[in-house]
């Protein structure tokens, strides 16, 4: 079964930045789509961006686009979220989770559920 453990989550003040990581504990890392989902309180699961480990597509939400920068270390089978220009409404749980590539096809939630893997989630709260 897949584990994943999310890292990296704190307290930011308005435009400064932040690295999450999120290691992986699967046995072949590239087979994998990863993907960053946030909740803020009172609002539904959101994707935030994602990555195929196959071929290195990634995909952004528009509110994070030119800020947020996904990345991977496949020899660590760990993913990251360079999170740079921070806002307050970037406040949020974020979760890290996976899916087989063959099963993704965008960074959706239901891309991801309920045949995709989720960590326990990192809290970041941008300060204003």
């Amino acid at each position: 079964e897949v584990q994943l453990v999310e890292s990296g989550g704190g307290l930011v003040q308005a435009g400064g930045s932040l690295r999450l990581s999120c290691a992986a504990s699967v046995f072949t890392f590239d087979d994998y789509a990863m993907g960053w989902f946030r909740q803020a309180p009172g609002k539904e699961r959101e994707g935030v961006s994602c990555i195929s480990n196959a071929d290195g597509t990634t995909q952004y939400a528009d509110s994070v686009k030119g800020r947020f920068t996904i990345s991977t270390d496949n020899a660590k089978k760990t993913v990251y979220l360079q999170m740079n220009s921070l806002k307050p409404e970037d406040t949020a749980v974020y979760y890290c989770a996976a899916v087989s590539v063959i099963l993704w096809d965008s960074c959706r939630v239901s891309d991801f559920t309920p045949m995709g893997y989720w960590g326990k989630g990192t809290l970041l709260t941008v300060s204003s």
